[in-house]
């Protein structure tokens, strides 16, 4: 089984999702005993989703929207990627609560379109050091605080629920 994790990342933090996600969903299809191939790409890179079995695409939010790549992705292989099992994720929502009060970004619509089998919203990482000037400024006017609010357990536990509905012969809710 041959599966693609494309990510829109600008920072890097949402890629270290992507990453943890490939790994466990490629665990638990190995552990089934499934043959399967997981690549990590930025989605800005990704030309063609023929070929996979299934795809995970996931993207940075800011200002309650995906970044460019993602979307373009999406838009781009829509029909494509109804063919095959998708699964969506986000990354962004950061400071101290656990959960926000509302999705801090709409991707209902997307979900429908893909015909996606869901989406998971992931905390997301703040470094100042690591950001462009305007956008020291808007979380400087936020007053938002650095941190890494990314679960780590959560997130490798979705990409092995994801590995176990793809494997033959096991059932899942993801």
């Amino acid at each position: 089984m041959k599966i693609l994790v494309a990510v829109a990342t600008r920072h890097g933090a949402t890629r270290e999702i992507a990453e943890n996600v490939a790994t466990a969903v490629g665990s638990a299809l190995t552990d089934a005993g499934a043959w399967a191939q997981v690549e990590v790409r930025d989605a800005g890179l990704v030309h063609s989703v023929e070929g996979f079995d299934a795809v995970i695409l996931g993207s940075a939010v800011y200002m309650g929207h995906w970044l460019e790549p993602a979307r373009k992705l999406a838009e781009s292989f829509s029909d494509e990627l109804r063919r095959v099992p998708v699964w969506l994720f986000s990354s962004g929502p950061i400071g101290e609560q656990d959960k926000p009060a509302e999705e801090p970004v709409a991707v209902e619509d997307l979900v429908q379109r893909l015909g996606a089998r869901g989406h998971r919203l992931f905390g997301g990482k703040l470094d100042r050091h690591a950001l462009h000037f305007p956008e020291r400024a808007v979380v400087a006017a936020l007053r938002v605080a650095d941190g890494d609010n990314r679960d780590w357990p959560s997130i490798r536990a979705w990409g092995r629920e994801i590995g176990s509905s793809l494997a033959p012969g096991v059932r899942s809710t993801s």
